[in-house]
């Protein structure tokens, strides 16, 4: 199925009858439900719990993934044990490498899943949180892939915030200079992944799905995303997550980690500083932006027709 994008994903015979029906579709990345985003068994549950939630509002879940070479849309539940124990990380640059050379498994990251979606016609997506621009970007350059698939897929991209360990300020700055229309989910400051407030404002709250499929069909750029910020729900916000944050950094900072390979390193630290307290608050702000994100989709469907 080409939308003008080049690649050409496999799309599961359910996604695909709900593409062509105009019936809500949810993207969900598979990294976080791979032992590369959380360890086992609250990979499967972060997976149940977001299906779950994609489908009681009546929408389609689609994980996509990197299965045998080929690039998919929508994973059957027989195949759902091969994205929990992957090991292999794969964003938007590495999906034609691992088409070629014929990666038997590559988890997708923000920015692969966002090219998929785009490919397939998908037009929300669901993840915990982006990356972003990397402390001391300013002499390493470090800037996730994420932001920039963000501004050139259209879609609505449902996140609790960046990672915490990011610089958010100049994130926010990033996503402001690329164009991306930032919103708060009834919320005026964007998250910090475990917390309800980076100390960062948003430039604007909603307060219904209605108004982010509006958005959607009024945006400025064919291309352009839109970010939508849903807080960690309050009971499940860490306290003292900044300490074991600066302590991981210095640590990396040590062992000369850079890169993609600094995300679990420092979410590794912060589990074990939060005594595994991290753990439940990710499943619950990764099932609480499943359950946003198909409310949106469910909004983009009626407003398509569907």
């Amino acid at each position: 199925m080409h939308t003008g994008a080049v690649i050409d994903p496999q799309v599961s015979e359910e996604v695909r009858d709900a593409i062509g029906a105009r019936r809500p579709v949810v993207a969900l990345e598979s990294t976080i439900f791979s032992n590369l985003g959380l360890p086992s068994p609250a990979n499967a549950a972060a997976l149940e719990r977001c299906l779950a939630a994609v489908r009681a509002h009546g929408a389609v879940p689609a994980v996509t993934a990197i299965l045998d070479g080929v690039p998919r849309v929508g994973i059957d539940a027989d195949e759902h044990e091969r994205i929990l124990g992957a090991a292999h990380k794969a964003a938007e640059r590495d999906v034609s490498v691992a088409i070629a050379q014929r990666w038997l498994f590559g988890a997708t990251t923000v920015s692969a899943s966002l090219a998929l979606a785009t490919a397939a016609g998908i037009s929300v997506f669901a993840t915990g949180g982006i990356g972003g621009v990397h402390r001391g970007s300013e002499t390493s350059g470090d800037v996730s892939a994420d932001l920039d698939a963000i501004a050139h897929h259209p879609v609505v991209t449902v996140c609790a915030g960046a990672k915490a360990f990011l610089d958010l300020p100049r994130t926010m700055e990033h996503l402001e200079t690329a164009g991306v229309p930032v919103v708060g989910w009834r919320h005026d400051w964007f998250p910090a992944f475990y917390t309800r407030s980076s100390g960062v404002p948003v430039p604007h709250r909603v307060e219904h799905a209605d108004e982010v499929a509006t958005m959607l069909a009024h945006r400025t750029r064919p291309g352009v995303g839109i970010l939508v910020a849903v807080p960690i729900p309050e009971a499940d916000e860490l306290d003292g997550v900044d300490e074991a944050i600066a302590a991981a950094l210095a640590d990396a900072a040590g062992a000369a980690i850079v890169g993609p390979a600094i995300t679990p390193f420092v979410l590794g630290r912060i589990v074990a500083a939060t005594e595994s307290r991290s753990i439940p608050a990710n499943l619950a702000l990764a099932e609480r932006n499943a359950s946003v994100a198909a409310e949106i989709a469910c909004a983009v469907s009626a407003r398509a027709g569907g």
